[in-house]
């Protein structure tokens, strides 16, 4: 599998007052095509400025960031933002769903930046929540449906672009015990289909769907391991 995001060394220093706080230190990670990651740690670990960073939604005070063979770490907002809107698909823990716009179209905004034709953006959208088991709400509104009903759409509207990464920040956060294992288990199999998946969680249980799991610590890595759990499992089926 070839490697699709690089840090080297990065840091992300934040000035507060008189204060500097040191979010990241020296963090140096590899993340293959494929790979299912969760990012876990306690509060004020840095996994959500790490998730930031490589999210392009920020950039790294030093260090190097290599995103599917582009080097991201010193580049402007307007870069930073096309390269976010065609390599990144974001499913968030408040879904960010717009509240008067219909499933279809929460899905097919990312195309309209992509500066997609209306008639295919509408049959892109349409197909990609059929594939969330979510065709036969295509009209209705954020309000008109459950909580895991519009993470599904969240997570249609992440996969409308082909990303090259699904980055999934505290996906079951706002969900049910039940409904929050059914949202991990279509992660699951948007893996199996071949998606690269990062997810950022605080939970345990959550956490180990992921096959792999890095947790952070004061701006650091303190472990990167394989989930034996899951490999093992995969190759029982197998």
């Amino acid at each position: 599998m070839r490697e699709i995001i690089r840090t080297e060394n990065i840091s992300k220093k934040y000035i507060m007052g008189s204060e500097t706080v040191n979010a990241l230190q020296s963090i140096s990670i590899s993340i293959k095509q494929g790979e299912y990651v969760a990012f876990m740690g306690p509060s004020g670990s840095g996994k959500s400025t790490l998730m930031n960073i490589i999210g392009c939604l920020d950039t790294p005070t030093s260090g190097t960031y290599i995103l599917n063979g582009h080097n991201v770490s010193d580049i402007s907002d307007n870069e930073l933002a096309a390269i976010r809107n065609k390599e990144i698909g974001f499913v968030f823990q408040t879904f960010n769903l717009l509240p008067r716009a219909t499933s279809l179209e929460n899905v097919a905004l990312p195309l309209v930046y992509a500066g997609v034709g209306k008639q295919e953006r509408l049959e892109r959208a349409y197909q990609a929540l059929v594939n969330v088991g979510l065709g036969e709400r295509a009209s209705h509104r954020p309000n008109e449906l459950s909580g895991g009903q519009r993470q599904r759409v969240a997570i249609a509207r992440a996969l409308i672009n082909n990303p090259s990464i699904i980055l999934a920040d505290e996906p079951t956060g706002n969900l049910d015990t039940k409904t929050s294992y059914d949202i991990m288990d279509l992660f699951d199999r948007l893996h199996t289909m071949g998606n690269t998946i990062i997810m950022v969680t605080h939970e345990d249980d959550i956490a180990h769907y992921a096959h792999r799991i890095i947790r952070l610590r004061d701006g650091l890595v303190e472990s990167d391991e394989i989930n034996e759990n899951v490999r093992n499992a995969r190759l029982a089926t197998t």
